[in-house]
């Protein structure tokens, strides 16, 4: 693993009407099946922040510290929810007895646009448990409890719970965290290379049965209703729910993950943190496998409300 990020090479364009008018760069590693790395582009090994990727393997980590979670419950804390009625009561679940006050995240609207109106209908105000990252603070905040650690400044790198999240997610991804950042949310953010957030992956979906990494893993694709969300953009739930066995995890500024037992792994992050990249160049890569993601993950470009082109991988 190298120090610094170098940055990527071309991965996707955006074509109206038959013109190219915009480029997007990046990085993405394909591991297989065995964990080898059969494609790549960019850096794969300098580090880079997964954001909300990240967010499995902190799980495995509650769950190394002791977290007793239901499926239902790991799939929340392991969301980048919309915010959502099942959402919300799902946190609302994890805290249990914890009080929604004890969140660390700051208060937000829902994500989802129809969850959003309806709070704002009924005079609703911002909340942290419409927050997308509530729910791994909900699984945070009750494994302090779980432990008897101090539920107060449970965001400190150095609080007990953040210290045994670092061990799970060093652990999976096998490799050393190179920074550590503050993310939205809020929580500590570990950076790590693109082999290694792959190899993670692919670690979550490989795992015997039962053990920590499955059950995140399980968890997710059982219910992909609540690792992301319903509406239309919810793009990880739609995925999952396409594509039988498949994990994905996006995070923002342009990363995602993704792996299929028995078949392998992805991970990349678009340089300039564009977000419609990420669906072709995840087609272009999970290809090289042998799978087509298509139409799942094809982007549409409008005018006049009407398809006029799209964004395409060309890596």
């Amino acid at each position: 693993m190298s120090d610094l990020y170098l940055g990527g090479e071309p991965l996707a364009e955006v074509v109206r009407s038959g013109f190219v008018e915009s480029r997007h760069s990046g990085s993405v590693v394909v591991l297989d099946a065995s964990g080898e790395v059969t494609a790549w582009a960019g850096d794969v090994l300098g580090p880079i922040f997964p954001r909300s990727s990240n967010k499995p393997m902190q799980a495995v980590g509650m769950l190394a510290a002791g977290l007793s979670a239901t499926g239902a419950e790991l799939a929340i804390i392991s969301a980048s929810h919309r915010g959502q009625l099942v959402h919300v009561e799902a946190v609302r679940g994890v805290l249990g007895d914890i009080p929604a006050t004890a969140l660390g995240c700051p208060p937000d609207y829902p994500l989802s646009d129809a969850a959003r109106d309806a709070v704002v209908r009924a005079g609703g105000e911002r909340s942290p448990l419409f927050m997308n990252c509530s729910g791994k603070h909900a699984g945070m905040l009750r494994t302090c409890a779980a432990n008897g650690w101090p539920l107060a400044g449970y965001l400190e790198p150095a609080h007990p719970v953040q210290v045994a999240i670092r061990s799970g997610v060093e652990s999976l991804a096998g490799e050393p965290a190179a920074a550590v950042g503050v993310d939205g949310c809020g929580a500590p953010l570990l950076a790590v290379s693109l082999r290694g957030l792959a190899s993670a992956f692919l670690q979550l979906v490989s795992a015997p049965p039962g053990s920590a990494p499955r059950r995140v893993a399980d968890a997710m694709r059982a219910r992909p209703d609540l690792v992301c969300g319903t509406d239309a953009d919810g793009h990880d739930t739609q995925l999952m729910r396409a594509a039988p066995g498949l994990l994905v995890k996006g995070g923002a500024e342009g990363v995602l993950a993704a792996a299929l037992p028995g078949v392998g792994a992805v991970a990349m992050k678009i340089d300039d943190g564009a977000m419609r990249a990420r669906l072709p160049v995840l087609n272009s890569a999970f290809s090289r496998l042998g799978v087509s993601l298509a139409p799942y993950t094809e982007m549409s470009v409008l005018g006049g409300g009407s398809r006029v082109g799209e964004v395409r991988g060309v890596w």
